[in-house]
């Protein structure tokens, strides 16, 4: 019976406690506390079980070859340590995310690129207090007041009536 004790991979708990956000940190306490239990029993028991004085109990067992039964069972006897199976699924889930996490770091990149580029641009546009209406125009032609007089610039024929209204009154 040569079973050897499982090594276990030390944990860093205040690494881990840094990622963990505010409302998990109970979970990872709870998780950490039976941890640190189940290595406390593992420690707890010696890593090769006591050895067994055979020729005590030849002695005093009265049955013939029952000892010997016992004895050659016994050193027979491999408990086998439970196959790894999940290491490699976590492992391809790490890489899953750090490819995510590479994605979005350059789309990410990529926004605060463009957000300098736009925000150079109006940094060099004249200060909106000095514009006259044609630089505001150029500026942001999405924003500007379209003033060409067609029936379908409704904003046009609100502006007319307005003023047709103000110079009337």
């Amino acid at each position: 019976m040569a079973s050897k004790r499982p090594v276990l991979k030390a944990i860093e708990w205040a690494k881990l406690a840094e990622r963990v956000p505010e409302g998990q940190k109970p979970k990872l306490a709870s998780f950490r506390a039976k941890s640190d239990g189940y290595l406390r029993r593992v420690m707890a028991n010696p890593e090769q079980a006591p050895k067994i004085d055979w020729a005590y109990y030849k002695k005093w067992v009265p049955i013939p070859g029952m000892v010997d039964t016992f004895q050659k069972q016994y050193e027979s006897l491999q408990i086998p340590i439970p196959a790894d199976t999940l290491t490699s699924s976590i492992d391809a889930q790490e890489s899953q995310v750090k490819d995510a996490i590479a994605k979005f770091k350059s789309e990410s990149n990529a926004r605060i690129k463009s957000f300098k580029e736009e925000a150079d641009r109006i940094a060099a546009l004249l200060p909106y207090e000095q514009m006259t209406m044609e630089d505001f125009a150029e500026a942001h032609p999405e924003l500007a007041l379209d003033r060409t007089p067609r029936p379908t610039n409704k904003l046009f024929v609100r502006l007319l009536c307005a003023e047709v209204s103000y110079c009337c009154s």
